[in-house]
């Protein structure tokens, strides 16, 4: 499995996600792209975000953002690099993470509130393609 934060790493999500029958299913009424930001934490110095594009079921594009090029999105999630970690390796839930503000969600959230096993589903796949080093 490829390091969390890798091109290894989010080439196989966007695979996970185009390539799972589970998350196909689950995610088949899903319309929205989304930007992951992820604070300086541990081994992380400087904040990365991460585009994605989620259309019903499939990840269309999956790509980081350079130079601040920064697309607007239906959702952008911003964490610390510690709280996304604690969510792949399972000790933090990401509902959780959400509703007490350890990730803020900008973007609808009666939407996301009626899609939580789609947002349940894209984080099983990506626990599931993610090495996490230490």
């Amino acid at each position: 499995m490829p390091e969390f934060l890798t091109t290894e790493w989010l080439d196989s999500l966007k695979e996970k996600l185009n390539t799972d029958s589970q998350y196909a299913e689950i995610a088949k009424n899903w319309e929205g792209d989304v930007n992951l930001k992820i604070d300086p934490g541990n081994t992380l110095s400087e904040p990365v975000t991460i585009y994605f594009d989620l259309w019903h079921g499939k990840c269309r594009s999956a790509y980081f953002i350079e130079n601040g090029n920064l697309k607007e999105a239906a959702f952008a999630l911003n964490g610390k690099y510690d709280d996304y970690i604690r969510i792949l390796t399972g000790d933090l839930h990401p509902m959780q993470a959400m509703l007490t503000r350890k990730l803020n969600v900008k973007g609808n959230m009666a939407l996301l509130m009626r899609n939580v096993p789609t947002v349940l589903d894209f984080v099983r796949c990506a626990q599931e393609v993610t090495e996490i080093s230490e």
